[in-house]
């Protein structure tokens, strides 16, 4: 179904409606029914509405529960509303697109299906990189699942590291952490279950760090001259025809863009903790 995701699908009308919907929903859930603070705010704001000309823009973050995205963005002043200015965002198929109804809303809500253990360079995460390559704005959570646990960062899945490397055009890239989302819809709230509808008067806590640069031409020469010396079992992936790296350079190259992304991902967790403690 990724005709619906089109732009020009129906003139643009099902996603207007639908980002309005959902963008309406999520600042309701944010500001409304519980309370939502933001570190950092404007420099979200200010990538997502001002970056330079063909630019993309990656956000990655935690995922504490299944409303992550979109009410992440339902903050005061973000405009989570705008169809044109909106996220695309990487969704598990299992969940979101389990039937032709819910494919259709989550397509024109601009929802990019990711088959859990597909791989980095399963089907769909082309399309993420056809839209990194428009300079547009593509959030992940590249943990890959679901944990509502008070834990450290856990290791970080390479597709996001793997957009990065092959983006014609390098991406800002801008980490978030949060927490409180665990406790707006619990996975495990009432026989095992999740909530039928999310929970109210929760504590919602959202850290914007700073972008996150990237020397991709110096990381991609230590990745080549570090893998000559390891060996790995292969799995088939192509070599990237812009950089000519083959699979076990690639491997170098994204477990070290993964593993700096998830230690700027755990100081910034460690920052949201001791703000929160001086709040008390």
């Amino acid at each position: 179904m990724e005709w619906a995701a089109r732009r020009d699908h129906m003139k643009g009308v099902p996603r207007k409606m639908v980002i309005m919907a959902i963008g309406s929903f999520a600042k309701a859930i944010a500001n409304i029914l519980n309370t939502t603070s933001v570190h950092n705010a404007e420099t979200l704001i200010r990538l997502v509405r001002s970056r330079p000309p063909g630019v993309p823009l990656i956000t990655i973050s935690n995922h504490m529960s299944t409303l992550d995205d979109p009410v992440m963005w339902g903050f005061k002043d973000f405009p989570i509303c705008d169809a044109n200015l909106a996220r695309w965002v990487l969704a598990a198929e299992d969940i979101c697109f389990k039937n032709a109804l819910f494919s259709y809303v989550f397509r024109v809500g601009k929802c990019i299906p990711i088959t859990r253990g597909g791989g980095i360079y399963q089907e769909h995460m082309n399309e993420a990189l056809e839209r990194l390559t428009e300079g547009e704005w593509v959030h992940t959570f590249p943990e890959g699942k679901v944990s509502q646990e008070d834990i450290p960062i856990r290791r970080l899945k390479w597709g996001t590291a793997s957009l990065i490397v092959r983006s014609p055009v390098t991406p800002i890239v801008l980490p978030i952490v949060h927490n409180g989302f665990e406790k707006v819809m619990p996975e495990t709230y009432f026989l095992g279950k999740r909530p039928p509808i999310p929970l109210c008067g929760k504590k919602i806590n959202i850290i914007v760090g700073e972008p996150v640069e990237f020397d991709i031409p110096k990381l991609t020469q230590m990745a080549i001259s570090k893998s000559r010396d390891l060996s790995h079992p292969t799995k088939g992936w192509p070599t990237l025809s812009r950089t000519g790296l083959d699979e076990a350079a690639q491997r170098c190259l994204y477990s070290s863009i993964s593993e700096r992304l998830r230690t700027v991902m755990e100081n910034i967790r460690i920052f949201g903790k001791d703000l929160r403690k001086q709040a008390h």
